[in-house]
């Protein structure tokens, strides 16, 4: 049986202010677990890890709306285990930071007092790893919206192989071949595979975000000791002509201004005869999130431009053919029966749109919106028209 506290109870068990726990109930982020007789607000014990959550969040540098996203589902039953998870990644990196600014200090205060006089280049250095904190949040917060619309993703599909099995098909075989994945996000393509993936592979996961390039190694950390990881920007691929037999580029092309500069790189890295294998959405994907969000509210957009036509499951293979001397289009035949409404919250808000300047207070109303239609129909039905092109060079 669940133990009830008032907030005075709650906020002195925590030992924080009441004015705190009343704060963060106004702002939406820690709402009682139900009203006493006496209409009192009253918490339970699960309610100090949500506590402690935006607390470390808080202190991490996170915003109140940054927290009020990352929080909205964590009534889900996993969501400790998961909260406790992505705190600890979230220390280490700022426990690593921390360091970086010590050392910095340390080496400019020697030099000030060794020279009696100020470096002003090394203080400008200073000024830069100390704003270095920033970026962290940035760079973890791109990896958690990764991370939380893969989660969707795998699981409500209704193609029970799964989209990084299929992909990994279109790629074999790998035995003994060098390859390159530009763009590896966290590494969930080769944790799928891992059960597949061949001792004699060679394989080179980059990505131009720092912090992703991280969380694909710790994701993958002892996995196979031929994954190899470096930050590069694919529109600059410093590798030599024909270093690699394939390349890999999952859902990428679509964020590349010149595009077309990229494909040359990748066709020039690539040995003769070398496999290209990216993959795209079509213009019908997850065409329901968009329809749900602009009937709550006409402003909303999930994207700044749609993905699909700068490079499309629709027009892609126009695009490669320019490079390509040949090029194969496979479509993935999967769609979502989504039953969590907290789930789809936490995609719509993961999106690279301008749904937070609309939503952010207003998560509640939003929430039993979803809640509503997921009533009325049992599920929410999503469409998925997603692909891949396969490339010989």
């Amino acid at each position: 049986m669940s133990q009830f506290y008032t907030s005075g109870q709650f906020a002195k068990k925590a030992n924080v202010s009441i004015r705190t726990i009343r704060y963060y109930d106004k702002q939406g982020l820690l709402k009682p677990a139900g009203m006493s007789s006496g209409g009192y607000r009253l918490y339970t014990d699960s309610d100090f890890a949500k506590l402690q959550k935006i607390l470390s969040l808080k202190y991490l540098g996170f915003s109140l709306d940054e927290i009020r996203s990352i929080t909205i589902n964590d009534n889900d039953k996993d969501y400790v285990g998961e909260s406790i998870k992505l705190q600890l990644n979230l220390i280490r990196k700022k426990i690593e930071h921390l360091k970086l600014v010590e050392q910095t200090l340390t080496e400019t205060s020697r030099l000030v007092m060794d020279d009696k006089s100020v470096d002003w280049s090394k203080i400008l250095h200073l000024i830069h790893i100390t704003n270095m904190e920033k970026t962290l949040v940035e760079q973890y917060k791109d990896a958690a919206n990764v991370s939380i619309r893969i989660g969707l993703h795998k699981r409500y599909t209704m193609n029970k192989q799964g989209w990084f099995r299929w992909l990994y098909e279109r790629m074999e075989p790998i035995a003994g071949k060098r390859v390159l994945e530009l763009g590896c996000g966290n590494g969930e393509l080769w944790r799928s595979n891992e059960d597949k993936i061949p001792r004699d592979a060679n394989i080179c996961l980059t990505d131009v975000s720092k912090g992703m390039v991280r969380d694909a190694e710790d994701n993958l950390n002892g996995l196979l000791g031929n994954l190899s990881f470096e930050v590069l920007d694919c529109r600059q691929i410093l590798k030599p002509e024909g270093s690699f037999d394939i390349a890999v580029a999952h859902h990428v092309l679509f964020y590349l201004s010149d595009l077309s500069g990229v494909l040359t790189q990748i066709y020039r890295v690539l040995t003769p005869g070398g496999i290209f294998c990216c993959s795209t959405y079509g213009c019908e994907h997850m065409k329901e999130i968009g329809q749900l969000v602009r009937e709550f509210d006409s402003r909303i957009t999930l994207s700044e431009v749609n993905l699909y036509d700068v490079f499309g499951l629709e027009n892609g293979e126009e695009i490669l053919a320019r490079h390509f001397s040949s090029v194969k289009k496979e479509e993935y035949q999967d769609s979502l029966e989504v039953t969590d409404a907290g789930a789809l919250m936490e995609y719509i808000l993961s999106c690279h749109g301008n749904q937070q300047e609309y939503l952010s207070d207003r998560y509640e109303e939003f929430r039993e919106f979803l809640e509503k239609k997921m009533k009325k129909r049992g599920t929410i039905h999503i469409t998925k028209q997603a692909g891949a092109f396969l490339c010989t060079k």
